[in-house]
């Protein structure tokens, strides 16, 4: 197995509530059109590119969001530093990237196949993403490479450590590679906790996307769910220099290690 490739328990069938309070129908329509109107227009001026204030695009990633029916509490310290930066959290949801983007605009690490996603990955390839093959283990050395010049360029990389998505209630180790290239760059880390919560009461999975669940399904289940909230917490930044090897870097970037729950070993349920 590729260490870009890891694997998650969580399925859909085991892991993934269905809505407590669901939405209905037309209004769930009208939460995807609003949400496709906005990322349309994110394509259509993704050709300005830094020319848009970083504040902008974070109120745009927020709006994507909501417009999906799902509130975002954003919480923690200050805002993420100017300059070559790793931002680094958990991943559950094709939410976390809007969500992470509103933290600071960045260039996301992404998988090949998102290339061939429809809207997706045009906008992820005119955002600056930095694509990885993740089943070829001989390609590591140059994509760390990349993202070490990315980060010395001054650019914000955003990268899911865990390699998968996990259900929320059950969370994987962040793997080392991709803390080698902050190294090498000598550049801080931004840790971000992302978790989902239904208003008003626990945990919810209702946002997961995990194992054979498809894109659409996942968009449809979170359209549908009512009361559904996006929590973000803006972890301490990792000096560069604090940390000497990737092993303990990832370690100390674990939100469950920064002050959070240990969410690694959680049961799934």
């Amino acid at each position: 197995m590729s260490v870009w490739l890891p694997s998650a328990p969580c399925t859909p069938g085991a892991c993934v509530e269905r809505a407590r309070a669901a939405t209905a129908v037309p209004r769930a329509v009208l939460r995807l059109t609003a949400a496709a109107v906005l990322v349309l227009a994110g394509i259509a001026l993704s050709p300005l590119g830094g020319r848009i204030p970083a504040a902008w695009v974070g109120r745009w990633c927020r709006a994507i969001v909501r417009a999906m029916g799902v509130r975002v509490r954003i919480t923690g310290t200050a805002a993420a530093p100017a300059g070559g930066l790793l931002l680094v959290a958990n991943h559950v949801s094709w939410l976390d990237i809007p969500l992470l983007a509103a933290v600071r605009p960045a260039r996301m690490l992404a998988k090949t196949e998102i290339r061939q996603w429809p809207v997706a990955g045009p906008l992820a390839a005119r955002g600056g993403a930095l694509f990885i093959e993740r089943d070829r283990i001989r390609a590591l050395p140059e994509t760390v490479a990349r993202i070490a010049e990315a980060l010395r360029e001054g650019a914000a990389v955003a990268a899911f450590p865990e390699g998968s998505t996990w259900c929320g209630r059950a969370h994987g180790r962040f793997h080392r590679a991709v803390f080698q290239a902050a190294l090498d760059a000598g550049v801080p880390v931004q840790p971000v906790g992302l978790r989902y919560r239904q208003s008003g009461g626990g945990p919810s999975t209702a946002a997961a996307f995990v194992g054979e669940d498809t894109l659409l399904a996942s968009l449809w289940r979170v359209a549908r769910t009512r009361g559904l909230v996006a929590e973000v917490e803006v972890l301490p930044v990792i000096p560069a220099g604090r940390h000497t090897t990737r092993k303990s870097l990832a370690r100390a970037a674990q939100p469950g290690r920064v002050g959070e729950p240990d969410w690694t070993h959680a049961a799934l349920v």
